[in-house]
């Protein structure tokens, strides 16, 4: 069961501007990255379902974040069915993220109190998964339905909208720059961040140090 409440988790996602997103088959690699982005300051982390038996591994992240990170809320990503949406809501997601809208996943979150931040790219399937309940939208991949341009296209007959972009926002000050001036809710970022050379490496001083840069950046661009 999730711990942290539907609006809980929105408010951080929102206040905190961030959400990191990585997938590995080792459970203790998975504990580093957590560990990492909370020492870095962030408040969310996604977990990818891309591998198999990655629940089991989420499930046990879980449990570990539970003890060790107490206010890291951890949520699943890559999410394409209902089914597998309820799996990783009993193993305690606090949310839910997928590369496509589906209405029965909605559903689900909605029966569950969970958040869903679905995968769209256009006016009409925002506007859609807003009628299914859906606070954050995430645009997917946000390079390529139109970068930060989209972002100003659509809030500005839709100023209600709330959007995360992932898939395109680069871990530099000037990409931040750029999707916060646009207007985006937050920003998903997954192996611009947590990139393979840190994870190889082991050096997550390292993803805690860019972590910190790229909250201290977000807070800059709203500032400005």
């Amino acid at each position: 069961m999730a711990r942290f409440k539907r609006l809980e988790v929105l408010t951080a996602m929102m206040e905190s501007g961030l959400v990191p997103v990585f997938y590995h088959r080792e459970l203790e690699v998975a504990r580093k990255v957590a560990q990492a982005v909370a020492d870095g300051g962030a408040w969310v982390l996604e977990f990818t379902n891309r591998g198999d038996f990655a629940c089991r591994v989420f499930g046990e992240l879980v449990k570990w974040c539970e003890k060790e990170t107490p206010g890291l809320i951890l949520g699943a990503g890559s999410v394409v069915d209902p089914g597998t949406a309820s799996i990783y809501i009993n193993q305690g997601a606090n949310f839910i993220v997928g590369p496509i809208l589906n209405r029965e996943i909605a559903l689900s979150c909605n029966r569950r109190k969970i958040p869903y931040l679905p995968g769209c790219g256009s006016a009409s399937e925002i506007s859609q998964a807003e009628e299914f309940g859906v606070e954050i939208c995430k645009i997917f991949p946000a390079a390529e339905v139109g970068g930060p341009a989209f972002v100003k296209n659509i809030l500005a007959p839709m100023p209600w909208t709330h959007i995360m972009p992932t898939g395109g926002v680069d871990a530099t000050k000037e990409s931040i720059q750029r999707w916060f001036s646009a207007g985006v809710a937050c920003v998903g970022i997954g192996s611009n961040l947590i990139t393979k050379e840190i994870v190889d490496s082991g050096n997550y001083e390292a993803l805690a140090e860019k972590t910190a840069a790229i909250l201290k950046w977000i807070k800059e661009a709203r500032r400005g």
